[in-house]
């Protein structure tokens, strides 16, 4: 029970990666308030939570919005009794269009979820941990915030400011015992990534999915949420300011042609 008595808020936990970590988190003695804006999905967690005799509270929310986010981790404090772990993965893809052809206004609403939300996350979070003696802030970003080449540009933009934005908060709340860490998911089959997965197969091609990284293929859900689960524990405690790569490895080369270097 590696999290037993800690309370915990999970934000995209309707589905994939939130889901599994919401789910993961509880079965692991934390008490979770679970967001989302997808309330069916958010029942399906609950419901998944409470049959193996766990404790989930539900909030359909939407991260970006400023006074939302003030009103969840009061309902933390309320209702659960504290906050020692928040988990800021809610995130959207963004449209997949040129760079120039996109608009001010896709870039701003990637932008909203994406960088805003997890930035309104600590916001709030960091001072109801400091005040019961510390705790965790997970964020999620990804291996489009490392450098081109995975996702479009406005969410590789935003991730690329969760990154930076872990650092800067980690070192804002020195001596607070609150810890602000990142992790980077490579691709993951999840809701998001869904339509890649789908088109692979029209296209008798799903067999190159993942191709590019080490391990040859795709990441699950609850593979990232293991790695929000050490972040979340004490198991992490020396762990700060980081941005961890959970991607099968895509990120530790630059592109090559498998066997054709010594």
């Amino acid at each position: 029970m590696r999290l037993a008595g800690k309370r915990a808020l999970v934000t995209g936990a309707a589905s994939g990666i939130g889901r599994a970590s919401a789910i993961l988190f509880a079965s692991e003695g934390a008490r979770v308030l679970a967001v989302d804006l997808a309330e069916e999905g958010l029942e399906g967690t609950r419901a998944e939570i409470e049959k193996h005799g766990g404790k989930c509270l539900v909030r359909r929310a939407d991260v970006s919005d400023e006074e939302t986010v003030r009103e969840l981790v009061a309902s933390c404090r309320r209702e659960l009794g504290g906050l020692e772990v928040c988990y800021a993965n809610a995130g959207v893809s963004g449209a997949l269009v040129p760079f120039f052809e996109l608009s001010a206004a896709e870039w701003e609403r990637v932008l909203r979820v994406n960088l805003i939300g997890p930035f309104l996350a600590i916001k709030y979070a960091a001072p109801v941990m400091r005040d019961v003696g510390g705790g965790s802030i997970i964020c999620t970003a990804s291996v489009a915030g490392l450098r081109s080449g995975a996702g479009g540009s406005a969410y590789s933009a935003s991730k690329a400011g969760v990154i930076s934005l872990v650092q800067t908060a980690a070192n804002q709340l020195v001596g607070t015992n609150v810890r602000v860490n990142a992790i980077c998911p490579g691709l993951i089959q999840t809701g998001m990534t869904r339509p890649m997965f789908e088109l692979a197969r029209e296209r008798g091609s799903e067999k190159k999915i993942g191709q590019l990284n080490p391990l040859k293929r795709a990441g699950q859900p609850i593979e990232i949420a293991r790695m929000a689960l050490f972040l979340a524990s004490d198991e992490s405690s020396y762990v700060n300011g980081q941005a961890i790569a959970v991607d099968g490895g895509l990120s530790s080369s630059h592109p090559f042609v498998p066997g054709r270097l010594a």
